[in-house]
């Protein structure tokens, strides 16, 4: 099996795996490269992660996650935002030890809607204002962190953008090159606007990374571990792959996958999968389409 050269498997979809093994069973299915989790770097340290992403010889396509900075000022806003701080340094040091191609981004989930409050509208203007304190050290880093608008079931608890409008609004005071926004099909496959939308991202070049996966129902008990591998559900990749391609979008594109069932299997078996059902669903609506007049 030929695995297209844009795929990245994002670490969540080997939630289960180390480190080692995540860069090995993606090595191993000729996938090359990886979107890393916080978690199982700091596990190691980042300066042995780095080395083992070098040693592999994998390109780093973005870090997740940071973010979560709703909070009115206070105590706990500062905790989360110095976090915030050093994801970036996470996220630049990875990237530098990435393959070639690698890109120094870091996903940003913006937070839900602070215990006890019902202002919905304060909290949106709060990650507009933790953005603002972040993007100069995330410019001087040379990261871009990319807004990611979650499904608006999770606006109350873990994010209160719920579209890429709303995300591409934020985004729109700084430059494109240092705040993005992430492009997730499960999260934003539902907007009626989602087309335009990519378009007007596209414009305004700030996609900094497009994330793959697919929605399904019945939706288990715990929403969040809905993600099914692209083609066994109901979204339609061919409009959204083929309206990312037009905006000129050219990196890595990760498939990432929350499932009960995914991470109970083999990481191998998973990685194999991934690549599977990437070349099957998203790789032909990355080519040109064929004349049929030729």
């Amino acid at each position: 099996m030929t695995v297209d050269p844009r795929l990245s498997i994002n670490q969540a979809t080997i939630r289960h795996a180390d480190l080692a093994t995540a860069l090995r069973v993606t090595t191993d299915a000729g996938i090359g490269a990886i979107g890393l989790w916080r978690e199982p770097v700091q596990e190691v340290g980042l300066r042995t992660a780095a080395a083992m992403l070098a040693d592999s010889g994998l390109r780093f396509s973005t870090h997740c996650r940071a973010g979560f900075f709703t909070m009115p000022e206070g105590p706990e806003r500062r905790a989360s935002l110095a976090d915030n701080l050093v994801a970036i340094e996470e996220a630049a040091t990875l990237a530098a030890a990435g393959a070639a191609g690698s890109t120094p981004v870091l996903v940003l989930v913006a937070g839900g809607i602070p215990a006890g409050s019902r202002d919905l509208a304060g909290a949106r203007e709060r990650v507009r204002d933790a953005v603002g304190e972040l993007a100069p050290h995330a410019e001087a880093a040379g990261v871009t962190l990319a807004l990611e608008p979650l499904h608006p079931m999770f606006a109350s608890d873990r994010c209160v953008v719920s579209t890429l409008g709303q995300a591409l609004d934020l985004a729109a005071d700084f430059a494109p090159e240092v705040v993005g926004v992430t492009v997730d099909t499960f999260h934003i496959f539902w907007d009626p606007d989602v087309l335009a939308s990519i378009a007007r991202a596209g414009r305004e070049r700030r996609i900094a990374t497009f994330q793959v996966c697919d929605w399904k129902t019945p939706l288990p008990a715990d929403v969040l571990l809905s993600r099914h591998y692209p083609g066994d559900g109901v979204i339609d990749f061919a409009a959204l792959t083929r309206a990312v391609a037009a905006t000129g979008y050219d990196r890595d594109i990760e498939v990432e996958l929350f499932h009960a069932d995914i991470w109970a299997d083999a990481p191998a078996t998973v990685a194999r999968r991934v690549a599977e059902s990437f070349g099957a669903v998203i790789s032909p609506n990355l080519r040109p389409p064929v004349d049929s007049r030729a």
